[in-house]
Formats: C-alpha cells, sequence, structure tokens
C-alpha cells in the first residue's frame, strides 16, 4: 500500500487547491484602492454562486453583493463564528426571544452566542438525534418568537437539519429563518430564498475550500431593515468590530469597513472560481458520493453511524469505535498510514471518529483513504470482513 501521498479527510479546515494556494502567496496590496476592490467584486460574485443565489458580475462598481433576488452578500474577517455573532449581535435586541433546537456542539455553540444578545429557548435534543418536528410547530404555534436559527449541517455529529421543513414552519407562523451554514454551504443544497431564510452563514475553510479565518453571511431585505430599524430606536446590542451598519455602508463600494482579510479574500476568491467551475451541484453531488461510500462500507463492515439514518450528512460521517478501539487509532492512522480523520467532542471523545467529505476532494482519495482505515483497525486486531472498497464509490 502506497503512503507516501496523505489522505487528509477532516470536515475543515479542508486541503487548499493550487488556485487557492497561488492567489494567497499574492504580494499584498492596499485595502482601499481599486485593486483589492477588484478581489472584493470577484469574492462577492463568488460568494452568490456559492450561496445558491442569483449571480452576479465579478466587477467592481455594479453592487457585486447583491445579484435579481433579495440578498445581498457581506465579507466578514474572521471565522464563520465571528460572522454568526455578527448577525446575532445585530439582528436581535435584549428582550427578544429566540427558539434554537440543538442536537450537537455547533448548534449549542449558537445557542451559546444568542444567550449573549437575547433571550433563548433552547430545545437540547440528544447528539445526532433528529428534531421533532411536532415540538417545534408547537412552540411556533406560541407566537412569541422574533426567530428560530439553527446549524444546518451539525459537524459533531454527521446530521443535516430538515431546513425545507423548518423553513415551511416559520413562514407559517411570521417566524425569521438564520441558518449557520458554515459546513453546509458549498457541499449540500441550500436555497436562501426558497427557505425564505432572513441570514446564512459560511466558512471559507470548509465545503468551498478556502482559507481558514474568512467568512461571509448572505441576508435578504427584511434582515436588512431589521438592523436599520433597530439601531434607530436605539436599543441595538453593543458592537464595534462586527457593525453590521458599517458593513453595509461599505458594501455597496465593494470594500469593508475595517482592514480586511487582504490575502485570505484573494485565496477564497480563487477556490470559489473552482467552485463554479465545477458547479453547485457537481460538487454537491461528489460530495454525496463519498458521503454515501463511507456510510455504507464501515455500515457493512459492522460499525454504527452515530446520526439518525434519514438525515446524514453528506460533508462529514460520524463513525463510533468498535469496543475496545479509542483515538489511539487515529493516532496510528495519521504516523503509519499518513491518514487523517478527526475525533469526537466533548462526551463522544475517543469514542468514535468523522470522516470528512467536503471541498476539493477526489473520490480517489477518499477510496484510498478508507483503504488505509480498514488497514489500520486490522492492526488493532479487528477483525473486519473483506470488501470491495471502490466499489462503494463509482
Amino acid at each position: 500500500m502506497d503512503i507516501n501521498n496523505d489522505c487528509f479527510l477532516v470536515p475543515g479546515p479542508v486541503r487548499m487547491g493550487d488556485e487557492c494556494l497561488q492567489a494567497l502567496a499574492t504580494p499584498v496590496m492596499t485595502a482601499r484602492g481599486t485593486e483589492f476592490r477588484d478581489v472584493m467584486a470577484r469574492l462577492n460574485s463568488g460568494l452568490r454562486h456559492a450561496f445558491n443565489l442569483a449571480p452576479s458580475e465579478p466587477v467592481r462598481g455594479i453592487q457585486s453583493w447583491a445579484g435579481d433576488d433579495d440578498y445581498k452578500v457581506i465579507v466578514v474577517s474572521g471565522s464563520g463564528t465571528a460572522a454568526m455573532e455578527m448577525v446575532i449581535a445585530n439582528r436581535f435586541r435584549s428582550n427578544d426571544l429566540v427558539l434554537v433546537p440543538t442536537n450537537g456542539k455547533f448548534g449549542e455553540r449558537v445557542a451559546e452566542m444568542c444567550k449573549r444578545f437575547c433571550n433563548v429557548k433552547h430545545l437540547k435534543y440528544e447528539w445526532g438525534r433528529a428534531f421533532d418536528l411536532y415540538e417545534l410547530e408547537q412552540q411556533l404555534e406560541r407566537g412569541c418568537y422574533e426567530s428560530l436559527l439553527i446549524c444546518h449541517n451539525e459537524t459533531s455529529t454527521g446530521i443535516t437539519q430538515d431546513a425545507a421543513a423548518i423553513a415551511e414552519m416559520c413562514a407559517r407562523h411570521n417566524t425569521s429563518f438564520i441558518l449557520d451554514g458554515i459546513t453546509s454551504v458549498g457541499g449540500t443544497a441550500v436555497h436562501p430564498e426558497e427557505w425564505k431564510a432572513e441570514a446564512v452563514v459560511t466558512g471559507a475553510q470548509k465545503c468551498t475550500a478556502g482559507p481558514s479565518g474568512i467568512a461571509a453571511i448572505a441576508v435578504n431585505s427584511h434582515f436588512i431593515e431589521r438592523v436599520h430599524a433597530i439601531r434607530e430606536q436605539g436599543d441595538s446590542n453593543p458592537n464595534y468590530y462586527f457593525d453590521m451598519v458599517s458593513a453595509l455602508k461599505k458594501g455597496d463600494d465593494d470594500q469593508t469597513p475595517w482592514t480586511p482579510a487582504i490575502n485570505l479574500a484573494m485565496g477564497w476568491g480563487a477556490a470559489l472560481d473552482v467552485l463554479k467551475v465545477e458547479t453547485n451541484e457537481g460538487r454537491w453531488k461528489r460530495c454525496q458520493t463519498m458521503a454515501n461510500g463511507v456510510r455504507n462500507l464501515f455500515t457493512d463492515l459492522g460499525f454504527e453511524l452515530l446520526a439518525d439514518a434519514e438525515q446524514r450528512s453528506d460533508t462529514v460521517t460520524a463513525i463510533l469505535y468498535p469496543e475496545g478501539i479509542n483515538d489511539a487509532w487515529r493516532t496510528r492512522l495519521k504516523e503509519d498510514f499518513n491518514t487523517q480523520v478527526i475525533g469526537g467532542q466533548d462526551h463522544l471523545k475517543g469514542k468514535m471518529f468523522r470522516v470528512g467529505s467536503m471541498g476539493e476532494t477526489p473520490v480517489a482519495e477518499m477510496v484510498e483513504g478508507c483503504k488505509r482505515m480498514i488497514q489500520c483497525f486490522a492492526t488493532f486486531n479487528v477483525e473486519l470482513p473483506q470488501l470491495d472498497v471502490e466499489s462503494y464509490f463509482a
């Protein structure tokens, strides 16, 4: 088995492609000249494509952040968590009540962020279990919630929420719908306009295979109107760096309010150009092919998957260790087989591993990585059936 080439199968940060790496190495430029505004226009256009919105031209001075729909995209110099905090801090007042159902670590992070800026009803489900949609309906029927927020794709547990069903409920009950799409945008189907989502957040280093430390938000006109109304009423949450009003003022001019992440923006723009060539549908399908292969392969090998079968993610698969195995397996997989996956978090640490199927990862790399995982388990005397790995990814 050739182990000279590494298999990097973590669910973000993912490996960046050559185009992205070359763009990151571009000499620095001024943040306020036309040269960087060109970079921002390219990035804005690529983001609109990744968010599955109407297209815009990558040309400065013509509102590259907007298209023939109700959405604008805003670039944030910070991680996806920073962008999510920006959404929450600007959209809600301290006395607003929001509903946050969770079934994993990153949904719980959304709930914790909300607690800093507004009132929260946190519906905490078991990790990996699907939301009880009947309970969500009952909560929304109360008519007391300003918004419902979800982590769309929960990488800690390998589950994707039924966003379409939740969006339909929110629309019927006149409740705003906000998505943390950090590990879904660019990797699985996301439909902001169809779902009437007020805001969707993504991070560069996940499904779009960009660099860590830069993120983006897609917001519709109602979100923007509420942000301005709250500011004018004088009861907005304290913020400065994450001031959405300042970002909206600069967006028309293909700029950011503060010093932008210049080289990260160049790298992400290049990565998004690669996504445009592959197309959203093409990438969704490739990610799904890899995830289906991993799920079916390891199920047939006798492993148990964490997430509910009906809603398993296409960008990450959470697999429970067999009895007697822990993260020593991951260490050996990395050191002896040049292959990286990621472990469990919090109470699941040392009890499972997670395989990412996102970004620009080729199917061939996933096939090779799975072969190495099986071989690594053999070194721990785990008896597994002999299976044709390639056939699972055909």
